[in-house]
């Protein structure tokens, strides 16, 4: 790729010292799943701005809160507080997330304060019965009661399906849809199965000298009141595009038509064909989602993406498709295990003897497609069973780390060891093929000495995870970035994997390299407290 279609921001890191690339991932914000709580929303349909890595302003529509919300209500929220800076604007792109638990009466309040021409506008919430009363400036629209300008409608209905929601518009949709009115609904499980684990991360959390215990980011203990979907962490991604072509045309006519007054609006805007030039995931496109959350950068985009994960744990990954296209969503380092589509589900049809639940029967996933309106919810956990390497660098010289493997493969007798879910069929197995230190010979391949610079200093990290990787180096000194400010391997010292789509263009920012839906999965050793503060 010629530097020239680069993304600017990261064509000034790569040209940059090693130092500052690297710290640039080790210190990208985790993400946990930022909203608020309910059963009662006071939603703003209004138009604003936002933002893409190419230097782009791109006028939009969006959902936001028609008043700031307590800020006990921002969730998560450990400790009764939510996020650092957490906000609800009255409009951002997506909308808020909305998060209820399951037999709540959800009760949704439209103001419509989009610009005259825009007409009406509305929300539905597919797969709820909903009541709604469209008062006195609300109208029947073809799907639901819509806002007339300066209008409210309410909506109310029984949060009765569990799991991961989406919300859009019902008016106008191939426009009002691709100007950015879409969100997220979260209904967690009333009641919790008592086999999941109350305190986060409590069989498959290490604390590490001086680190205190991680705080609870998750919204409950487990994505569904079946015992098989308890999680450690959880992360929503939210998949969208943007033609900047129509919305340019909507804000010349919105400027035009000040006087409209008709309920359809003045608008006369083709949505086809369709071009997109920005792919995004939760509202940004990368790098801007390995941005914190709330950042006051992206005042109309306050949701990050950005995983980080220990290895064993059980990360909950919610999928929405909220755009006009299929994006064939790649999760490197593993599969992810589906487990409900929409909210529903995938269970085996009978229940075997002896058992009280049917068992969870979806498949393993190589990609998350998203389809507009569907949602997913899905187990992804890394293990680094099957690399064919000792990924936490044992085996050097007076090494005594045990790995004993339960009925799976795996180290998960001792808890408190930070080797704890090593897959042991690859304990010790030295990785170098022709060590200059104290590792055996074999291994399938050679690390860079990093005394040679065009492949030292520049080489992206250790092979190893932890603390452990300045032992297993090749060379006079350890291999980066043992030592370095960036990325020390006593602390972080992590594994970065590509999450992207699969679709090479929705990797680009209006044709630039690398942007659009792609992130950065870290797995973190259990050493280093990963914190989703922010």
């Amino acid at each position: 790729m010629h530097a020239k279609y680069m993304n600017p921001r990261f064509r000034q890191l790569l040209l940059a010292a090693p130092v500052a690339l690297a710290a640039f991932v080790a210190t990208s914000a985790q993400a946990a799943v930022p909203g608020i709580a309910g059963p009662t929303f006071n939603l703003d349909a209004k138009d604003a701005y936002i933002s893409q890595p190419d230097g782009a302003s791109v006028y939009s529509w969006g959902y936001g809160c028609t008043t700031a919300p307590a800020a006990t209500a921002f969730l998560p929220r450990p400790g009764g507080t939510g996020l650092p800076n957490a906000n609800c604007p009255q409009m951002q792109m997506p909308g808020p997330t909305l998060i209820v638990h399951k037999g709540d009466i959800v009760t949704v309040t439209l103001t419509n304060s989009l610009p005259v021409a825009a007409g009406n506008t509305s929300i539905l919430f597919p797969g709820f019965n909903v009541a709604t009363s469209c008062g006195t400036s609300g109208v029947q629209g073809l799907l639901t009661c819509e806002a007339a300008h300066g209008g409210t409608v309410t909506y109310k209905f029984t949060a009765d399906v569990e799991g991961t929601h989406s919300y859009f518009s019902g008016t106008q949709g191939d426009l009002q849809i691709e100007m950015g009115m879409f969100g997220a609904l979260i209904v967690l499980p009333a009641s919790t199965p008592s086999t999941c684990n109350a305190v986060p991360n409590a069989i498959a959390h290490y604390v590490a000298t001086g680190n205190s215990a991680e705080a609870d980011y998750r919204l409950a203990a487990s994505a569904y009141s079946h015992s098989a979907t308890c999680y450690d962490r959880e992360y929503l991604f939210q998949y969208s595009e943007m033609d900047p072509r129509i919305h340019s045309q909507v804000e010349q006519q919105v400027q035009s038509n000040a006087s409209c007054s008709t309920s359809n609006g003045c608008l006369q805007v083709s949505t086809e064909p369709y071009h997109p030039a920005y792919y995004m995931i939760n509202g940004r496109s990368m790098p801007d989602d390995m941005d914190p959350n709330y950042v006051a950068q992206y005042p109309n985009q306050p949701y990050n993406g950005n995983p980080h994960v220990h290895p064993g744990e059980l990360m909950l990954v919610r999928v929405i498709g909220q755009g006009r296209w299929q994006h064939p969503f790649h999760e490197h380092a593993n599969h992810v295990r589906l487990l409900a589509r929409d909210g529903n589900l995938l269970l085996a049809p009978n229940l075997l003897t002896g058992e009280t639940e049917n068992r969870l029967a979806g498949p393993l996933l190589f990609t998350t497609t998203t389809t507009p309106g569907q949602t997913l919810d899905a187990i992804f956990q890394w293990s680094g069973k099957g690399l064919n390497w000792d990924v936490y660098g044992h085996g050097y010289a007076g090494d005594s780390t045990v790995c004993t493997p339960d009925a799976n493969g795996f180290y998960t007798s001792n808890p408190a060891a930070a080797n704890f879910w090593e897959w042991c069929a690859d304990h010790k197995k030295p990785l170098e093929k022709n060590p200059a230190g104290s590792v055996a010979a074999g291994g399938p391949m050679t690390l860079p000495d990093p005394t040679i610079v065009v492949n030292g200093p520049w080489y992206s990290g250790t092979a190893y995870l932890g603390p452990d990787a300045a032992a297993r180096a090749v060379g006079p000194t350890p291999i980066p970035p043992f030592g370095t400010i960036a990325n020390n391997s006593a602390s972080e010292a992590g594994f970065a994997y590509m999450w992207h789509s699969h679709n090479e263009r929705e990797i680009t920012t209006n044709n630039i390299f690398p942007g659009g839906m792609l992130m950065m999965l870290l797995v973190d050793p259990r050493a280093y407290q990963i914190d989703e503060s922010n």
